[in-house]
């Protein structure tokens, strides 16, 4: 019977510790850097003259895509940056002049900006 108040108390201490680790392992974990686990977007500016590799960046999809998926990724890009819709003008011609590079279609200006 003696060793029951023994056997409580290290009960007690492994308790105690085991929260102890719980909480500074929770804290560590609320204090690592946020890593985004979307895709990545095209983090820098943009280039004086418009590359393909550029142009298959803003539009998301491979520099030698299908000529459908690059129009459907220019339908989707656009109708978030659309200017009547409180997008940029200015983003709005670079996405056009993306697609345009990409199918091919050529401009007598790079861009309107």
């Amino acid at each position: 019977m003696a060793s029951t108040p023994l056997v409580a108390g290290i009960a007690v201490a492994a308790a105690a510790l085991g929260s102890r680790s719980l909480i500074q392992a929770w804290q560590a974990f609320k204090a690592r850097p946020v890593i985004p686990r979307a895709r990545r977007f095209y983090p820098g500016g943009f280039q004086h003259e418009m590359t393909r590799r550029e142009a298959a960046l803003i539009l998301g999809v491979r520099e030698h895509a299908a000529i459908e998926k690059i129009r459907e990724a220019h339908r989707k890009v656009m109708v978030a940056n659309h200017p009547d819709a409180g997008g940029s003008h200015y983003l709005a011609s670079k996405i056009n002049e993306a697609k345009d590079l990409l199918t091919g279609k050529t401009k007598a200006s790079p861009s309107a900006f």
